[in-house]
């Protein structure tokens, strides 16, 4: 069973950065994707970033394009997701996700997700 255990949420001041990371364990998918997805409260899930096996596709939610910088370590098993400019909107819990395929998919079609981990953005 594929597990996925984040880490590095918190709080910070708008315009300011945090690093998250996911370290997966019980499975990689050689021919899919990890990435994040985030739900503020009282939204739905959306797609942050994902970033293929091989590192050669990687997508961007609109609302983070520019600002956030998906990555994997397939050594370790581990994507991370650099966040810079981070503004009071980016308030969410940021789940780590796994999936077959490297399109983006909605929610209802991730395979595994993680536990979540908070990130604030306030001053």
């Amino acid at each position: 069973q594929v597990q996925l255990v984040e880490s590095g949420g918190g709080l910070v001041q708008p315009g300011g950065s945090l690093r998250l990371s996911c370290a997966a364990s019980g499975g990689v998918f050689n021919s899919g994707s990890m990435g994040w997805f985030r739900q503020a409260r009282e939204e739905e899930r959306e797609f942050v970033a994902s970033i293929s096996y091989t590192g050669f596709t990687i997508w961007y939610g609109d609302s983070v394009k520019g600002r956030f910088i998906i990555s994997r370590d397939n050594a370790n098993n581990t994507v991370y997701l650099q966040m810079n400019s981070l503004k009071p909107e980016d308030t969410a819990i940021y789940y780590c996700v796994q999936y077959l395929g490297i399109a983006i998919i909605p929610a209802d079609r991730v395979d595994y997700w993680g536990q979540g981990t908070q990130v604030t953005v306030s001053p």
